[in-house]
């Protein structure tokens, strides 16, 4: 994104990304440009209630980078994406899984509102990506998208008739849940698996074999690494095809840590749904990998706020 002008406008916005082992944060203004952007570690382990302090913190903070950004500007609004299943309406984590221990319940609305009185907006990480991509990234012009990122897990943004498809429960999208060869689609195509397998196969511990190194040794001849590289695509190209089979989009954005490596990654999917779809489904359907990187989840966020607020 393009940095603004100090003087572009009397409204601020903060927009905070939650993740599992990251917290991105960002000042942005009113036509959504990034005036400043940082991060810090997601204090997981101490669960919701710290998490809220962290985001306290992180919104007191703005405010005073507001002030010394714009001696006139003011915090018009607080846009949250987080990790979990969200009530948008109540701003409130309806369920978290151990990545954030006691998070299920945690009302991040009511408190940063009542705290700071002004609005604040809370959508789910993916869903957040999701928006990103359609409102000015690869699903730009787009009505019906299924975005994906794929990183430690793998999280879906339904997108109908250009809008975020919520489902009736909040709960659209958990396509990781998704059963499939006697596990789950998370547990057999996200990025973790391919470092215990090769942890296994070489007796080391899973922590020394992240994604980029895996994804080097590939590219430098290390035949195992290739091999489980393939092995996860295989299972991604059988996901996203039965998705696809449900919900006939017209896009396909792939992100998350794992498609970073892109040029590895396009002709395996490819190749894979090529397998698993059929030509009538396949010719339709176009593949797209995500534009806004690690800006997507503050960004969608928001998006999300503009929209929820009529800005």
């Amino acid at each position: 994104m393009k940095q603004s002008s100090k003087q572009s406008g009397l409204r601020f916005y903060v927009s905070i990304d939650v993740g599992g082992t990251a917290i991105k944060y960002g000042i942005l203004d009113e036509g959504g440009a990034f005036i400043k952007k940082a991060s810090c570690p997601t204090e997981a382990k101490e669960g919701g209630k710290r998490i809220l302090s962290q985001l306290i913190e992180i919104v007191e903070n703005a405010g005073q980078s507001i002030a010394e950004i714009n001696s006139q500007g003011m915090l018009s609004g607080i846009c949250i994406s987080t990790a979990g299943m969200v009530d948008c309406k109540q701003g409130k984590i309806l369920y978290s899984g151990e990545l954030i221990p006691d998070y299920t319940g945690t009302e991040i609305k009511k408190t940063l509102e009542n705290k700071f009185h002004v609005p604040c907006s809370v959508e789910n990480d993916v869903n957040c990506a999701g928006l990103a991509e359609l409102v000015s990234g690869a699903a730009k012009g787009f009505r019906n998208v299924l975005c994906l990122t794929v990183g430690t897990g793998i999280g879906g943004c339904i997108i109908l008739n250009g809008e975020v498809y919520h489902g009736h429960g909040n709960c659209a999208g958990e396509v990781g849940y998704m059963y499939m060869d006697g596990s789950d689609f998370q547990t057999l195509g996200a990025g973790s698996i391919m470092s215990k397998k090769i942890a296994e196969q070489r007796q080391d511990i899973p922590e020394n074999w992240n994604g980029r190194r895996i994804f080097e040794a590939a590219k430098q001849g290390d035949a195992e690494c290739s091999r489980v590289i393939d092995e996860m695509a295989e299972i991604l190209g059988k996901g996203i095809a039965n998705i696809c089979y449900v919900l006939n989009p017209q896009i396909v954005v792939l992100g998350g840590g794992v498609m970073e490596q892109r040029e590895m990654m396009e002709p395996l999917i490819k190749d894979k749904l090529e397998k698993y779809l059929r030509p009538i489904v396949r010719n339709t359907t176009r593949i797209a990998f995500a534009e806004h990187g690690n800006d997507a989840g503050m960004l969608g966020a928001f998006y999300h706020f503009q929209k929820d607020h009529h800005k």
